[in-house]
């Protein structure tokens, strides 16, 4: 990781650090090797050509640069999440009845080649 995304992480706020440290844990599982950068002042999963910008919110995180049909159908199952222009916002409660599983497979669909 980047100085500079290990800074933002490190920056977070407890309720937030704790959901970002999940998806995080998940995308090394699926991505052993990414790329972690800073990008949109954001931190920025990089795998090939494909990124993944995670910004922590709020509301929880946001998801931005993932591709309409790359999601492995999770805004189909979970159409809440999807607030357009390639968007995908999860909230803590959301995140709460999302599987591991789930997620692991959005993060594969999304930064596979």
């Amino acid at each position: 990781m980047s100085p500079e995304a290990q800074a933002y992480v490190d920056a977070l706020p407890a309720d937030r650090r704790a959901l970002f440290d999940r998806v995080h844990a998940l995308v090394l599982d699926v991505f052993p090797a990414v790329r972690i950068t800073m990008s949109y002042a954001m931190p920025t999963y990089v795998v090939g050509r494909h990124q993944l910008h995670v910004g922590a919110w709020k509301h929880g995180l946001s998801f931005y640069g993932w591709k309409s049909g790359r999601d492995a159908g999770l805004t189909e199952r979970h159409p809440e999440l999807d607030s357009g222009k390639g968007t995908l916002r999860l909230t803590f409660r959301a995140a709460e009845q999302i599987s591991d599983d789930e997620l692991r497979a959005f993060v594969r669909a999304t930064l596979a080649d």
